[in-house]
């Protein structure tokens, strides 16, 4: 019953990693941050299901005789990367979080002092 599968990394995806660097917009932030939320729950979702699974080695160490200390041992470690792969997730998500809002407050800004230029121009003529 040893895990095979590899975590899905999101963080460390070249792609996502190229997506990230050229966000500009409030929307590209919560797309990724969305991502990054998603990886998240994936990730701790597997955490659990490998708790459950270390749980049922260790109650029932006896059911695998010598194979029992490797298993254990196997599971906590998948245990632990799908538990730090989920929080390197979550701090993505939360980086997308605060940049959105700032890219917002940027082009509000900007944006207001356009319509404050022209509302200057308007007043004059």
């Amino acid at each position: 019953m040893a895990h095979t599968d590899e975590p899905h990394e999101a963080v460390q995806n070249p792609t996502v990693r190229k997506a990230a660097q050229s966000a500009r917009t409030r929307s590209d932030h919560g797309e990724l941050r969305k991502y990054f939320e998603d990886a998240a729950s994936e990730m701790q979702a597997k955490a659990e299901k490998q708790k459950k699974l270390l749980q049922h080695y260790e109650e029932k160490s006896y059911l695998y005789g010598w194979e029992a200390q490797d298993l254990i041992s196997h599971t906590g470690a998948w245990v632990r990367k799908y538990g730090e792969t989920a929080q390197e997730n979550r701090k993505e998500a939360a980086l997308h979080r605060q940049m959105a809002p700032e890219e917002m407050k940027d082009s509000t800004a900007s944006s207001g002092k356009v319509a404050g230029a022209a509302f200057m121009e308007e007043k004059s003529n």
